[in-house]
């Protein structure tokens, strides 16, 4: 592709690719496909992106066509290959000038060049680096940096290669550009200091930009570059200075806005530097022991003390935390048993950390943790109030949920109780003790402290087992907590249900269960709708015990069940409305054939909830969840359902329809129950069968339960259900077993054989074409025991109950063997013998000696051409 020539055809179809209307836009699209692989193509796209004076949006697609062909043509195997000479010439002018004024576009350029980069950095590229290191020393701020930023992305790049020779070349790269990278850094964030004073918020906004790539740039060498950083004295120097500079940068924060562009990048930046220390106590435990007393002295003064009131941030505080949760918690620093099995390293580190966590630090942390980041909050107590669904999505781990302060508090609490629980047990039941009796209602922040601490015991539940006596602190205090029925009361109501909820299966006496659903009962009525969702929540935890008894919760069933429905009717969120189905059917399943008096009213709701959730696939497979365990509770009464439970079948494991892909298991789950609880195939249930071709053509993980409803099909009704499917059935069988695992082999046989043994007529006719298989495995002496077993199974039942049927089988394969049938019968009959022992199962064993007995009387008629 000639330049000159073809810069304006290329710019013209490019111009015409950006187009809003497909008439033009299609086309274009097309011939851009079309030089994809001629030669000359991404040089003139380089021209096109680098040319600032052309319309943004031509140069932002040219530099996406350039991009998407890195991945297709840069590698000298790929198809349509770039050529050396081209590549080389691209990689020179990439590099040419650092100077694109539209941060999108320049971002894709920086990309764009750490993909070459990874592919031929350093060996068919040395001077890249180079080139970068002086680009980013100029003064030119645009120019500076870009030069940064490609630096950034270069480095990245290299930085997640893992084949051990790439490993070594990015260890000789850090190794001599690591001082250099400090001293940007260093460089960037003096400036940003002094500037931060000055007003000048374009000025503060710049540099801060430029210490962050520069700071993103050392995180990538620091965690990546070294085998052993411990002994390089400037990875360590610039650790052990990261804390002074996180302190300057928290001062920093009192100077600037809490509303704006510079804000939000010195938290990105203070962010960073605690993502640099997380990173590297990751992937380098032992190094990071010098900086174990730093790191907790650091977190803790910021988190537990009034030195980070008024600087600190809640995703600072939720990284703080997750350090000292991953020092407390670091396998490396956790001693054997016998210490002598210990390494050095690991006794250092652990030295440390009990030198750090005395008793009167971890008591300060435990009680910080429960009086004051356990606490309920003002945003989340009018949250409960003016979105109690949304609340309690939230609560129960909502999309921002892992995201949040709280569940970091909870997670820090268990585990450092966990490790420390000598020590922090006694500080707990002390917090217990001074809440015992009644709160006032009209003490507010009296009722959230007792909150926090019934949700510390919850969460130290396994911990505090012989500790508490949780079935009379259940009827003494809990009980008659849940028996206030004071609006303002309705905090601890909800976390006192919760809390038996996470003691039930830890220690709870079966004689107080009807105590406890009576209580049940009682909040399941309850004014508020967040404590009746807790209710429903410790329900599904109570039935789901392993010391749940039925004869104990029948009487309650049907006031529960009839309580939980109307909660499933009044909750209008999708999460919500899932997850009470996930409770009725916990109940449906353990109470199983007991339901069937009051399931009437649900059996009514189901078909209404389907329709309405249409467009969210995992309401529908809550959906499927209640369906099947209310098929096994139903029984044979369960073909009343058949008119939505069939049409919902059809949908679930059709796959031409899209939400196959999110129903399709529960949909094949609910199908196999069906048949097993269905008296008889009805006409619409032997239909929905045509579903099973293209799901045993996907050979998914599936197909074992496509197994079992096909042998449920057999079992029900084999003589209708052969006449209509068995052709099609045996084309998709025949077709499995040349690509199917020994195991699906086995799995395919056996239907066979279940065929045969149903319907000794029909069986072998429609299965004929397997047949000759069988026989071919046997007289060749499968290696396989398990298959051998199978083919012997299923030629046993042939000869048992079809005689007619082997000869003409007999005669077939002497053909094809080139034998007589005397001789290809004894060889059959030796390898059979030969092979018994294959056979395990008691059962198989005996068809295989009648199938061989019922040889002896035959007087070879088997084999006798004429009557």
């Amino acid at each position: 592709m000639d330049l000159n020539s073809a810069s304006t055809v290329v710019l013209q179809v490019l111009t015409q690719a950006t187009s809003q209307d497909t008439a033009v836009l299609k086309p274009a699209e097309e011939q851009l496909k079309q030089w994809e692989t001629q030669p000359g193509f991404y040089s003139v796209l380089l021209n096109i992106f680098t040319n600032h004076t052309l319309d943004i949006n031509v140069r932002w697609l040219a530099v996406l066509y350039f991009k998407n062909g890195i991945d297709r043509y840069w590698r000298r195997v790929a198809p349509h290959a770039l050529s050396e000479e081209e590549k080389s010439t691209l990689r020179a002018g990439l590099i040419t000038n650092f100077n694109e004024p539209v941060n999108q576009i320049a971002t894709q350029i920086a990309v764009l060049i750490a993909k070459v980069a990874r592919l031929d950095c350093p060996r068919q590229w040395p001077e890249l680096i180079p080139t970068l290191i002086e680009s980013v020393k100029v003064q030119d701020d645009l120019r500076q940096h870009r030069a940064l930023l490609t630096f950034y992305h270069v480095t990245k790049t290299l930085a997640s290669k893992r084949l051990a020779a790439d490993r070594k070349l990015f260890y000789d790269l850090a190794s001599g550009i690591y001082n250099f990278a400090c001293s940007l850094w260093n460089h960037h964030t003096d400036t940003f200091l002094q500037q931060v004073s000055s007003g000048n918020e374009a000025a503060v906004l710049s540099s801060l930009e430029r210490t962050l790539l520069s700071l993103k740039v050392l995180r990538k060498l620091t965690v990546n570059g070294f085998v052993e950083p411990h002994k390089n004295m400037e990875v360590m120097g610039f650790l052990h200075g990261i804390f002074d500079r996180l302190k300057q940068f928290l001062e920093c924060s009192r100077s600037i806005g809490t509303d704006n562009v510079c804000r939000d990048r010195l938290e990105k930046t203070i962010i960073l530097f605690t993502k640099v220390l997380l990173d590297f106590l990751d992937q380098h435990p032992f190094s990071f022991t010098p900086l174990i007393q730093r790191s907790l002295e650091f977190s803790v003064s910021y988190v537990f003390t009034e030195v980070g009131e008024g600087v600190t941030f809640e995703r600072f505080i939720v990284q703080c935390m997750n350090l000292i949760k991953m020092i407390v918690k670091n396998y490396a620093y956790k001693p054997s048993k016998n210490f002598e099995d210990s390494s050095p390293e690991t006794l250092e580190a652990h030295k440390i950390k009990m030198a750090f966590f005395t008793y009167p630090t971890l008591t300060e942390i435990c009680r910080r943790l429960v009086s004051h980041y356990f606490l309920l909050t003002e945003e989340e107590l009018t949250m409960w109030e003016e979105d109690p669904e949304g609340f309690t999505v939230e609560e129960t781990g909502g999309d921002s949920w892992k995201y949040s302060l709280r569940p970091c508090t909870e997670v820090l609490f268990i585990d450092i109780f966990h490790e420390y629980n000598q020590t922090l047990t006694p500080v707990l039941l002390e917090m217990m003790q001074t809440l015992q009796g009644p709160t006032n209602v009209e003490d507010m922040n009296a009722l959230l402290i007792k909150d926090a601490v019934y949700n510390a015991v919850g969460l130290a539940a396994y911990e505090l087992f012989d500790s508490v006596d949780f079935d009379q602190w259940f009827k003494n205090q809990l009980l008659p907590e849940l028996q206030v029925i004071h609006n303002r009361y309705k905090p601890l109501r909800r976390r006192v249900i919760w809390l038996i909820g996470q003691w039930i299966s830890v220690k709870f006496k079966s004689d107080l269960r009807p105590m406890l659903y009576e209580a049940i009962c009682n909040l399941l009525q309850d004014q508020d709708l967040v404590v009746r969702i807790e209710t429903a929540t410790t329900l599904k935890l109570t039935v789901d015990d392993f010391e749940f008894r039925t004869d104990q919760f029948l009487p309650y069933l049907e006031t529960m069940f009839t309580l939980l429905f109307q909660l499933l009717q009044q909750v209008t969120e999708c999460d919500t409305k899932m997850h009470v189905l996930h409770v009725l059917s916990c109940v449906i399943e353990r109470v199983n054939i007991q339901i069937r008096p009051y399931v009437g009213c649900l059996v009514q709701y189901l078909p209404l909830l389907w329709k309405q959730s249409e467009e969210h696939n995992m309401l529908r497979c809550a959906i499927l969840t209640t369906l099947i365990h209310l098929v096994q509770g139903l029984g044979a009464d369960s073909k009343n359902l058949y008119p939505f439970l069939l049409p919902v079948i059809q949908l679930s494991t059709d796959v031409s329809q899209p939400p196959h892909v999110y129903l399709l298991e529960d949909g094949l789950e609910l199908w196999l129950v069906t048949l097993e609880n269905s008296p008889c195939v009805t006409p619409e249930l032997l239909r929905i069968f045509q579903n099973m071709s293209p799901l045993l053509e996907l050979s998914s993980e599936n197909l074992r339960t496509c197994f079992k409803i096909i042998n449920g099909y057999i079992f029900l009704s084999s003589t209708e259900f052969l006449q209509t499917y068995a052709v099609g059935l045996c084309q998709s069988f025949c077709e499995l077993l040349k690509e199917i695992t020994t195991e699906g082999q086995v799995q395919v046989l056996k239907v066979v054989e279940n065929a045969l043994k149903v319907n000794p007529v029909l069986g072998p006719q429609m299965f004929q074409p397997i047949l000759p298989c069988v026989f071919r495995g046997i007289i060749e002496g499968e290696r396989y025991p398990v298959v051998m077993s199978t083919y012997l199974g299923v030629m046993g039942r042939v000869l048992l109950q079809n005689t007619s049927f082997f000869s003409s089988l007999l005669n077939e394969m002497a053909h094809k063997f080139n034998q007589e049938m005397d001789q290809l019968l004894g060889n059959m009959i030796e390898m059979w013998v030969d092979r018994m022992d294959n056979i395990t199962q008691p059962e198989r064993r005996k068809l295989s000696a009648l199938a061989l007995l019922s040889l002896l009387p035959s007087d070879n008629r088997l084999t006798s051409k004429g009557p």
